[in-house]
C-alpha cells in the first residue's frame, strides 16, 4: 500500500472513530449516574472528554477535519469555561500549525507547477514551511528581485481530503453540535464542503488577494500582502511580519487586544464596501496585528487568505443596516417585515413582532453604544440564551430561517464577534457601522 492511500485510511478511521468515542462515553456517563453522581457533574465531565478528543483528531489531521476545526475554533468563546479552558490551546494550534509536507514532495510540487528551473525565480528557499493550513503550507523565501516572499504550496491530492473528510464530520454532525450552544454544525459543514472548488483555485484567491491589496496599499490601518506569482496550485505573495491574533490573544496586553479589536471590525465592514467582496475565513490566524514602536494609533492589521470569499458587489445588503438601525430604534413590526421580505420568516409562520425584537436586542447590543466591551461571559450568555431548549428564544430561533444569500455574511459575521470575544476587546463597533453599513446612517436618530 503506498503512503497517499494508508494515509487516507488513517484518516477516515480516525475521523469514523469520534462517534464511537461519543457513544461509548455517553453509556459510561449513564452507568455514572446510575451509580449516584449527580447529572450535571457527569455531563460535564462527558462534555469535556468528548471535546477532548474531538479537537485531538482535527488537530492531527490537515483537509476538511482542520479547517472545520478552524471555522469552529472562533466559537470557543461560546463554552462555558469549565468545558474551554482545557483545550483551547488545542484550538490555537489548529490555528497555526499541521503536519509539514516533506521537502521532496514540496519540490517536486514547484517543479511541476512552476517549471524545472523553478528555483531560479528565487534568491533563496527554506525548505521549512513557515506556517500549514487546511490545504497547503507557506515557505519563506526571497524572489528574485529581492523581495521576501511567502509561498503558499498546495498539498497534493487536498481536495478529495477536503471532500472526505467533511463527508465523515457530517455524519457526527449532530454529536459535535452540543459542544457549540446555538451554533448548528450541519449548515456550516454544507457551506464548507461547497466552497471547496474555490478554496482549491489560487488563480481565483489571487485575483481577490490583489483587489484587496490594491484598495488597501495606502490604508493607514489595513495591510494586505501584494500578490508577486501565481500558477496552478502554487501562489507567491509578499511575505509580511506581525504577532499572529492567536498570540494576541494568549498573551497580548489590553492595549493590543483593543488596537486589534478595533481594526477588525473595522476589516468586516470596510473591506465589502471598498471592494465588494466579504473575507469569508475571520480565524485568529488569518490575521496579524503589525506593531511598531509608535502609538497604538499607528498599528495596523494585516490580513492573510483570501481562499474563501463572498461576493458582494453592493457591498453588504441595504436591509442588514435597515433592520438594525429599525431595532435599535424599537421598531418591532418594521423589524418582522424586513426579515419576512428577507426571506428570514417564512409566509406561513406567525411570530409576535416584540417577540421578536425581544430576541435581536441582546444580539445587537454592540451597535447600540459608542464602545463596547466583547468578552467571553456575553458571548456565553447569547448562546446558552438562543441554545438553551427552556429559554424563549430558543423557541423562536427555531422558527427563523436564514436564507442562502446570507449564511456566508452570518457566519462570518458571528466568527469575527467570536474572535473580538476571544480578544477581550474594548472596540467602537458602532462607528464602524455608522461609516460602512448600508442603511445603518440613513435616518437621524439611533436609539
Amino acid at each position: 500500500m503506498s503512503d497517499l492511500p494508508r494515509k487516507a485510511v488513517t484518516r477516515t478511521a480516525k475521523l469514523a472513530a469520534l462517534p464511537l468515542g461519543i457513544a461509548g462515553r455517553a453509556t459510561l456517563g449513564l452507568g455514572k449516574r446510575i451509580g449516584g453522581r449527580p447529572a450535571d457533574e457527569v455531563a460535564a465531565e462527558l462534555q469535556q472528554r468528548t471535546a477532548d478528543q474531538l479537537f485531538k483528531v482535527l488537530g492531527e489531521l490537515k483537509g476538511g477535519a482542520m479547517k472545520f476545526g478552524q471555522a469552529l475554533s472562533v466559537f470557543e468563546a461560546a463554552l462555558p469555561e469549565e468545558v474551554a479552558g482545557p483545550y483551547r490551546a488545542a484550538l490555537t494550534k489548529l490555528q497555526e500549525a499541521a503536519p509539514p509536507m516533506p521537502a521532496a514532495s514540496v519540490h517536486s510540487a514547484l517543479a511541476e507547477r512552476l517549471g524545472p528551473d523553478w528555483r531560479e525565480l528565487f534568491a533563496s528557499f527554506e525548505d521549512k514551511p513557515a506556517a500549514a493550513a487546511s490545504i497547503g503550507q507557506v515557505h519563506r523565501a526571497v524572489w528574485h528581485d529581492g523581495r521576501e516572499v511567502a509561498v503558499k504550496v498546495q498539498y497534493p491530492g487536498a481536495g478529495d481530503a477536503l471532500l472526505s473528510d467533511l463527508t465523515q464530520l457530517s455524519r457526527v454532525a449532530r454529536l459535535i453540535g452540543p459542544l457549540i450552544p446555538g451554533l448548528d454544525v450541519k449548515p456550516l459543514i454544507a457551506e464548507l464542503r461547497n466552497r471547496i472548488t474555490e478554496e482549491l483555485d489560487y488563480e481565483l484567491e489571487a485575483e481577490s488577494q490583489s483587489v484587496h491589496a490594491e484598495e488597501f496599499a495606502d490604508d493607514p490601518e489595513i495591510r494586505v500582502p501584494a500578490v508577486v506569482h501565481y500558477a496552478d496550485q502554487v501562489l507567491v505573495t509578499e511575505w509580511m511580519e506581525g504577532v499572529p491574533l492567536s498570540e494576541v490573544i494568549a498573551s497580548g496586553t489590553q492595549e493590543q487586544r483593543d488596537r486589534a479589536g478595533r481594526l477588525l471590525a473595522r476589516f468586516l465592514f470596510a473591506a465589502p464596501a471598498r471592494t465588494g467582496l466579504l473575507h469569508a475565513d475571520p480565524h485568529p490566524g488569518n490575521f496579524r496585528l503589525l506593531v511598531d514602536d509608535g502609538p497604538a494609533e499607528g498599528w495596523q492589521l494585516g490580513v492573510l487568505d483570501f481562499g474563501t470569499v463572498d461576493r458582494l458587489p453592493e457591498g453588504l445588503p441595504l436591509p442588514i443596516g435597515t433592520a438594525l438601525r429599525m431595532a435599535l430604534q424599537g421598531d418591532a413590526n418594521g423589524v418582522l417585515e424586513m426579515l419576512r421580505q428577507e426571506g428570514f420568516v417564512k409566509p406561513t409562520i406567525e411570530l409576535d413582532a416584540d417577540a421578536v425584537l425581544d430576541y435581536v436586542l441582546p444580539i445587537i447590543e454592540p451597535a447600540a453604544v459608542d464602545e463596547f466591551r466583547f468578552t467571553r461571559s456575553w458571548m456565553r450568555a447569547q448562546a446558552a440564551r438562543i441554545g438553551d431548549p427552556r429559554s424563549p428564544a430558543y423557541a423562536l430561533g427555531r422558527q427563523l430561517n436564514l436564507p442562502p444569500s446570507y449564511l456566508l455574511i452570518h457566519r462570518v459575521t458571528l466568527s469575527t464577534i467570536g474572535v473580538l470575544c476571544q480578544l477581550d476587546a474594548t472596540a467602537p463597533f458602532r462607528d464602524e457601522l455608522l461609516a460602512w453599513l448600508p442603511g445603518f446612517a440613513d435616518e437621524e436618530a439611533i436609539a
